[in-house]
């Protein structure tokens, strides 16, 4: 990516020299266009998230799943990560892209210690989870969403050239494998193991924290690119 940020940058250089001001003008509607299509881009994945964390919630209640309460807290804060990705974009500012990575960072965290924190509760005081078929449908919904948010994301992010996309649309896509879990506990509840449900709800926590420290990875990179 850094290589073929520095070829556009030598390409803009040489450019200017042979058109003068016309091609500033240029650069600026290309940077506008840039900030549209990544706004576009994130708007579209925070509906997306946002719907499928609100079809959980109502399961949720229903069910009292905390592997499924587990699932629906991290979309839920995936979806909040797109606003300081949204900012970014408005404010036109590749660092500011990196920077609000590190908020993208946090909410994972956050995410990941609540979830632990209820799997570990449901453990102390068992309580199974009720409504299964319902439960499995709202972890299919998490996978669907999920997998949706991912291509909308990454595909934008390697249109753009956006390091921060793209490292969103993974996050996506291994969140889809950890609303997969959640079928998983509607099957092994229904099967008879009931402890099934925090134990995987402390499984996804521990999927999550493995994401905070991928994506924390991704994003420490790409500061040090912008700030090199």
């Amino acid at each position: 990516m850094e290589g073929h940020i520095h070829t556009r940058h030598e390409h803009g250089h040489d450019h200017i020299h042979s058109h003068g001001h016309d091609h500033s003008h240029g650069l600026v509607d290309d940077s506008i266009k840039r900030s549209r299509e990544g706004l576009r881009a994130v708007g579209v994945s925070l509906a997306v998230l946002g719907a499928t964390a609100a079809i959980q919630v109502v399961v949720f209640v229903a069910s009292g799943s905390v592997a499924l309460l587990a699932d629906l807290i991290h979309n839920a804060g995936d979806a909040l990560t797109a606003i300081p990705l949204g900012i970014a974009f408005l404010m036109q500012s590749r660092r500011a892209e990196a920077y609000a990575g590190l908020g993208v960072v946090g909410a994972i965290f956050i995410s990941a210690v609540v979830a632990g924190v209820e799997a570990v509760r449901r453990l102390v005081h068992p309580s199974a989870p009720d409504h299964l078929v319902a439960l499995a449908i709202a972890g299919a919904v998490g996978v669907a969403g999920n997998y949706l948010a991912a291509l909308v994301r990454t595909r934008a992010g390697r249109r753009l050239g956006s390091a921060a996309l793209i490292a969103d649309g993974a996050h996506a896509r291994a969140d889809a494998l950890v609303s997969a879990a959640v079928v998983v506990t509607a099957g092994a509840v229904a099967l008879g193991a009931t402890v099934a449900d925090p134990l995987i709800g402390l499984a996804i926590t521990i999927a999550i924290l493995r994401i905070t420290w991928h994506s924390w990875k991704t994003v420490r990179q790409e500061i040090r690119e912008e700030t090199a």
